[in-house]
């Protein structure tokens, strides 16, 4: 559990909320039907309409990742890629055969089956950066449904602000309704920049610099790998791949 992101969401609320009760609004001002139709939805739909599905819905699935990221054991790793290299050199490429049907991360997996079946280095360095590309941009992709998302929620925070002061107007006989109006109007403003900048603005972004970590595992697996084609010392593999840790 990434406790940073939870402490971000209790603080949004509390920011939000215990504003809203400190500054003397209350509670029931922070709803109101329309406004939420307006932006929630309308950001929804924009975002759609940009998006394909199949992009959408990774968009969801990674949506977990907020608050628990794939787990990334860099030392457990590199000690792997150790063990591995140290099993080439006494038995030999083939006698990595049966971890690499063995291994469960299927990125590791591939390159080792790779080793074992005697690809040259370089190729393998081709195919696996094939690999670690497309799912990167794939994630990224993911990633940038909710940045687009908190780019359109204030653009329609401002129209439903706007549309309920239209709202407004057409009551302006009626003195008592002018204050609740105007204040419901505002309402979608809250909506839309509250949405953007507390939410899918920042849910973007932590997902972004998740997927970067993956990719710098993934890389680091690479150089690993190609180490151990290339016949380099156990010892010196080692070294290499520290360089990744922070």
């Amino acid at each position: 559990m990434d406790i940073l992101s939870l402490i971000g969401v209790l603080l949004a609320l509390v920011a939000i909320i215990g504003g809203s009760i400190a500054k003397g609004s209350g509670l029931e001002a922070l709803w109101n039907a329309a406004a939420f139709v307006i932006v929630v939805v309308g950001t929804i739909a924009a975002a759609l309409m940009q998006t394909r599905l199949k992009v959408f819905m990774h968009a969801l699935k990674i949506f977990p990742w907020v608050f628990m990221a794939p787990r990334i054991d860099t030392e457990a790793a590199i000690e792997k890629l150790v063990n591995w290299s140290q099993i080439a050199r006494k038995e030999g490429l083939l006698g990595l055969e049966t971890l690499a049907e063995q291994e469960p991360d299927a990125f590791s997996a591939k390159g080792l089956q790779l080793l074992v079946d005697g690809t040259e280095p370089e190729a393998i360095r081709n195919i696996l950066e094939v690999d670690l590309n497309t799912r990167e941009q794939f994630d990224l992709q993911g990633a940038k449904v909710y940045e687009s998302m908190g780019v359109y929620a204030p653009t329609l925070g401002i129209i439903g602000a706007v549309m309920g002061l239209m709202a407004v107007m057409q009551n302006l006989a009626d003195p008592s309704r002018l204050g609740a109006g105007i204040a419901a109007a505002f309402v979608a403003t809250i909506y839309g920049i509250a949405s953007a900048n507390l939410f899918f603005l920042p849910v973007g972004n932590k997902l972004k610099n998740t997927v970067q970590s993956q990719s710098a595992y993934r890389e680091m697996i690479i150089d690993g790998i190609i180490s151990i084609a290339e016949g380099e010392n156990p010892r010196n593999i080692e070294t290499k791949l520290r360089g990744y840790m922070l």
